[in-house]
């Protein structure tokens, strides 16, 4: 059976990232969905570490001859104690678009000066091995909170986090540069090492 990494996720834009960062390892990368997997895993974690593993390792005991590896990832804004951390994707509710959201953030800051607009990006990767050892990484970029919403790449919370060293958001690079900057493609840099290292021992290339 052709071993497979699967990452537990239904955000297609998740894994548009996902497989172009990883696309070159040699294993065939499926999501969950495309795993025949559906399942609601409660992420109750207090960091973004622990919701990954959580996961990662309920998804794992439903695919155990499968590399699972998922994620758990947010903005932090330390105005505003760093919220919305790891409720990023469910602040205001799963349902509200993220255009409502970013004005949220936006209006919440009003009048702020940029120095107190800093903020970061968090993805922490955690990965879930046949052989039932995890493996847990994180990836951060550094910036700060735009004035207003830019740009038509990326999603989520990227049109109003401002990169001052690029003039511009995260919504606005390219998604080459984006995936070579990003908090996720730094997560994932670091996964490839790991699952590099462990690919004889998995024998995850078949």
């Amino acid at each position: 059976m052709e071993k497979r990494i699967v990452f537990a996720t239904g955000n297609e834009h998740k894994m548009e990232e996902i497989r172009k960062i990883l696309g070159d390892c040699g294993v065939k990368i499926v999501s969950m969905k495309e795993a025949g997997i559906e399942v609601e895993v409660v992420e109750d974690g207090d960091t973004f570490e622990a919701n990954a593993l959580i996961k990662a390792t309920e998804v794992g005991k439903l695919l155990p001859s499968d590399i699972v590896l998922a994620d758990d990832s947010g903005l932090e804004i330390d105005y505003l104690n760093k919220e919305p951390g790891i409720y990023s994707a469910r602040y205001a509710g799963v349902d509200t678009p993220y255009t409502v959201k970013n004005q949220m953030f936006l209006d919440k800051l009003a009048g702020v000066e940029d120095e107190k607009r800093s903020a970061r990006f968090v993805c922490a990767i955690a990965a879930h091995f046949p052989n039932g050892e995890t493996e847990v990484v994180r990836g951060t970029i550094e910036g700060r909170i735009g004035h207003e919403i830019a740009g038509e790449h990326g999603f989520g919370y990227d049109p109003i986090f401002y990169l001052p060293e690029y003039a511009c958001t995260t919504a606005e690079l390219t998604p080459a540069k984006k995936n070579e900057l990003s908090h996720r493609g730094r997560a994932l840099a670091k996964m490839r090492v790991i699952l590099g290292k462990r690919k004889s021992d998995e024998n995850i290339s078949g």
